[in-house]
């Protein structure tokens, strides 16, 4: 067990390539603000195009059904390595006995650098993988999934919230990605399922969880603005503001996506029931 523990933490936290990383702003990859709006107009615009014209080529069932199944597996198992990865990242980068830098990184003294940083950016290229997502509902032409507008707002915005992670050292975001990953391997292993064939009775469950993800959010949030009103502050403080303020229209979206999807359908049972 302890063998399986240090190999497992060798790989996702000791690793040079994590333990040396660091997020040089318009130096590494994918760090400029061009590079951010350049990708989330370029979803954007191809999400228009093709969800509007006839551009895609038609693929088979059985093809769209293989590719779908290797995007939610692999999306399933990425989400469950960088909640691991963070988790174990958080425990060994934050200093000794002060746990509450897990919620309020101090103003100053955080550089976007170490492996809880590296996860961040590898869960933001992550957040750019998953507009595959809306290609493969516009392929499908799925009644069950339709193109929505919390699905294209969901992910364009989100790519934006994680730049801005990195970008300002913001201050909460290792508790946002382990909570957002664990959600998304419970969601991807869903929609993996689904595309074999079968129909997991969890479905309502994964929404849930992501109610439940943004109302944890907030009630966390209100213990970080404790330390930092009552401290020295918390770093990257108005990209936590954007995250709240995103989060809060996503619970809203989420909660109207709840109500129309299950509490209708509850009404009409029982309204067959009655009849």
């Amino acid at each position: 067990m302890e063998t399986i523990y240090s190999t497992t933490h060798y790989w996702l936290v000791n690793h040079p390539m994590i333990t040396n990383f660091q997020w040089n702003q318009n130096s590494t990859f994918g760090s400029s603000p061009l590079f951010l709006s350049l990708t989330v107009l370029t979803y954007l615009t191809l999400t228009f195009s093709f969800h509007h014209f006839p551009l895609l080529p038609t693929l088979s069932p059985t093809s769209l059904r293989l590719i779908s199944a290797v995007h939610n597996l692999f999306l399933s198992l990425l989400s469950l390595i960088m909640a691991i990865g963070c988790s174990l990242s958080a425990f060994h980068q934050m200093p000794r006995h002060n746990w509450t830098w897990v919620i309020c990184f101090p103003t100053n003294h955080t550089p976007p650098r170490g492996p809880v940083f590296f996860w961040a950016y590898i869960f933001y290229f992550s957040k750019i993988l998953e507009f595959l997502d809306t290609l493969l509902i516009i392929l499908s032409g799925s009644r069950s999934r339709r193109l929505s507008f919390l699905h294209v707002y969901h992910h364009a915005v989100v790519v934006v919230m994680c730049y801005l992670w990195l970008s300002s050292s913001q201050t909460l975001f290792p508790v946002a990605l382990v909570t957002n990953a664990s959600v998304h391997v419970l969601m991807y292993a869903y929609y993996f399922l689904c595309t074999l064939g079968f129909r997991p009775w969890w479905k309502r469950l994964v929404t849930n969880c992501q109610i439940i993800q943004f109302v944890f959010s907030f009630l966390i949030s209100g213990l970080m603005l404790y330390y930092h009103f009552t401290g020295s502050g918390c770093s990257g403080i108005r990209g936590w503001c954007f995250n709240a303020v995103f989060n809060a229209s996503l619970l809203a979206l989420f909660l109207d996506f709840h109500s129309k999807n299950y509490a209708k359908k509850k009404k009409d049972v029982s309204k067959n029931k009655l009849s």
